[in-house]
């Protein structure tokens, strides 16, 4: 922590372009932020264990590619959050890449600050302020889980259950608006923000993963609108 109330978060940006490495990384860093940067994917990849607040990842890289990064990073700790960057085929780059469980896309060439503040967003979203408030209290408590936001922790008993960045960011979502109807275009602004551009039948397939992890949940359906979570 730095001043007051600020996380002075970690980020580990890999881009294997020498000059857009060197902007994004000052750019970053203008913002207090602790940054490391990688030109390499294999170099990346043995800084997995030190797990830092968000991974920005090119996809095309020398050594290891950013999809194999991506599943070993989520292998490790599944709701790390990343931020894909891509000149590729960005439709495609940006689909897979959702699929695997990136957090945002980013199709080169784009405005660097535009980067610092989908990556704020991120870091935000996934570690909220509102947390660290002291009066706050300490877990959720709902069917035969614990939640504990703070930590993003989802306790079945005294068994962690394992969700992915999304996944717990949904689960958050229907506790804070439990008992009301949510139509999938409300779900898709809360969970994958109001610039997301693409199917809602994400939605769908992520509360088909949620039902499956967290079975205890009484999670209704609602046909040609959306969901509900009841209330306990």
């Amino acid at each position: 922590m730095v001043g007051e109330g600020i996380v002075e978060y970690r980020i580990f940006l890999v881009e294997d372009e020498d000059n857009l490495n060197k902007v994004l990384s000052s750019y970053l860093l203008e913002e207090g932020w602790q940054v490391r940067s990688f030109f390499d994917g294999q170099v990346a990849q043995a800084a997995i264990l030190e797990r830092p607040h968000l991974w920005i990842l090119d996809i095309t890289l020398p050594g290891i590619d950013g999809y194999r990064l991506i599943r070993e990073i989520k292998a490790d700790s599944p709701q790390l959050p990343v931020i894909f960057i891509s000149a590729r085929d960005a439709d495609i780059d940006k689909i897979v890449g959702l699929e695997m469980g990136s957090d945002d896309y980013m199709a080169k060439p784009f405005l660097p600050r535009e980067l610092v503040i989908r990556a704020r967003r991120v870091l935000e979203r996934v570690y909220p302020q509102t947390a660290l408030d002291p009066t706050a209290k300490p877990f959720i408590q709902i069917a035969s889980y614990k939640i504990e936001e703070q930590a993003r922790l989802i306790l079945d008993g005294n068994e962690p259950v394992e969700l992915t960045a999304k996944e717990f960011d949904l689960m958050i979502c229907l506790v804070k608006h439990q008992g009301q109807s949510m139509s999938r275009e409300q779900v898709l602004q809360k969970v994958w923000g109001a610039d997301y551009f693409g199917t809602d039948r994400v939605v769908d397939d992520l509360m088909r993963r949620l039902r499956k992890k967290l079975p205890d949940l009484r999670l209704e359906t609602i046909y040609g609108y959306g969901y509900r979570l009841v209330r306990s």
